[in-house]
């Protein structure tokens, strides 16, 4: 009996996937660290190249941390476009019943809405139980100039593009979203053209999901270089002064990610939630490094489709919905936020104001979808809504990039979560594969090597 020359063929890779993004933040974080505290004026290294002096920290991080952590971000958003369109024509031609892309809708949309509110409740709940602004007298010598915000109505108008190509030239996902589901329907309505092209936009699906996968096996790396350059250049000394608030905001977003959702997920559709949060693990890596749910959507549908067996019909359109619209992290930051200002210029605020703050800042999420430093646009919103300074964002600019990093994990969490819920509403959930702790695993497997 001959045996194979492949039948003990080494595994690539002795850690998961999991395990080297984990290990290549970490490593990313104290060489970060190691770098902040080691380098200062008096002490940096430095070397002339051809005449020019270079500096070793400059070098570190204005050369290869900032450039590979761009090249990282921006070869992530380059799948966004592509694969929301795709997946989102695939998803609409195949839906038999026109109205259950209503349903579909209607359904997400509600929850989204109703998983921001919980939020904001949560995190005003926590800040005056707390009250992490009291006795502060914080100054700062930053300025915010709070951006007009898009109303509602302006809103709904945007979304219908004018130009579908330079709407997905400029990343606008409303009107992809809405482009989209149009170019589908109308795919599903053209008999045998429809189905030739179908076919074609599988099989782009396909190609596009293998690129997914190749920039997974990539991640490690790009992870690294974010977190070394991140923690290499912020102030610990901002966050030191601002600890309770900080500490705060992070606590009610770990409640809400590991409380909140795992009880909504389990009365609404009776999954196991510790599966859910098992399989987002990856995910929420991505989102915690790149700060941002739009450049993680390729991973989060990756994460929809393949490991928690959401139908692509269902995720193709909750889950970009999701990342434009669910805005959970946000609304906590923004709530203990309107409490920690209100404490520290001394304001007392009425239980009115505070229905106010929920109400503004649940409708908000909406309505400043896709518009640049939303999450700074909506406090502004809320802080006038109620009569507060500004200015007082000012204090917080300092902390909230590394707080925007795990708000940022909780959302795509919540993408994820209200997916599940609405694919299982519909039947449009693969339990077998929701259950398979192994599922989507081998997806993520690329050999680069000729076979």
């Amino acid at each position: 009996m001959t045996k194979s020359n492949h039948s003990h063929k080494p595994s690539t890779h002795t850690f998961g996937l999991t395990a080297r993004i984990f290990i290549g933040m970490i490593s990313g974080i104290l060489i970060g660290t190691l770098l902040q505290l080691s380098f200062d004026d008096s002490g940096d290294l430095s070397f002339s190249v051809f005449g020019m002096h270079i500096s070793t920290y400059a070098l570190l991080v204005e050369g290869i941390f900032n450039v590979g952590g761009e090249i990282f971000v921006a070869s992530l958003k380059m799948l966004v476009v592509p694969l929301v369109f795709v997946s989102l024509v695939c998803g609409t031609s195949s839906l038999s019943d026109p109205s259950k892309l209503g349903r579909l809708g209607g359904k997400s949309i509600v929850l989204y809405i109703g998983t921001t509110a919980i939020a904001i409740s949560l995190a005003i709940f926590l800040a005056l139980l707390v009250a992490p602004g009291e006795g502060l007298n914080l100054t700062s010598q930053a300025v915010y100039e709070a951006k007009q915000a898009p109303s509602l109505g302006q809103v709904i108008i945007n979304m219908m593009p004018t130009n579908p190509i330079n709407a997905m030239a400029e990343g606008n996902m409303l009107q992809i979203i809405v482009f989209s589901v149009l170019f589908g329907i109308a795919m599903s309505m053209c008999g045998e053209a429809g189905k030739r092209l179908t076919n074609v936009f599988e099989d782009l699906s396909e190609v596009v999901m293998k690129l997914v996968a190749i920039l997974m096996n990539l991640a490690p790396y790009g992870v690294f270089v974010l977190m070394a350059k991140l923690f290499s250049t912020i102030g610990f000394e901002t966050i030191f002064s601002l600890f309770k608030y900080f500490l705060l905001v992070l606590v009610a977003l770990f409640i809400h990610g590991l409380v909140t959702y795992p009880i909504l997920l389990k009365l609404l559709s009776g999954l196991n939630p510790l599966i859910l949060l098992y399989k987002m693990r990856d995910a929420a890596l991505f989102a915690f490094s790149t700060s941002s749910s739009s450049a993680t959507l390729p991973i989060t549908m990756e994460t929809a489709t393949k490991k928690l067996g959401v139908k692509s019909s269902v995720a193709s359109f909750t889950v970009p919905l999701g990342s434009t619209i669910n805005m959970d992290g946000t609304a906590i930051m923004q709530g203990v936020a309107t409490v920690f200002i209100a404490q520290v210029y001394v304001v007392d605020l009425a239980l009115s104001d505070y229905m106010m703050v929920i109400i503004t800042a649940t409708l908000a999420s909406i309505g400043t979808a896709g518009v640049p430093g939303v999450g700074l646009i909506m406090l502004a919103m809320v802080l006038t809504q109620v009569g507060l300074p500004v200015e007082g964002i000012a204090l917080i600019i300092g902390v909230d990039r590394l707080l925007d990093m795990t708000r940022t994990a909780v959302n795509v969490t919540g993408d994820c979560m209200v997916a599940c819920i609405v694919a299982k509403s519909e039947g449009e959930l693969d339990l077998k594969v929701y259950n398979d702790p192994e599922a989507g695993i081998k997806d993520e497997e690329i050999n680069f090597e000729k076979s």
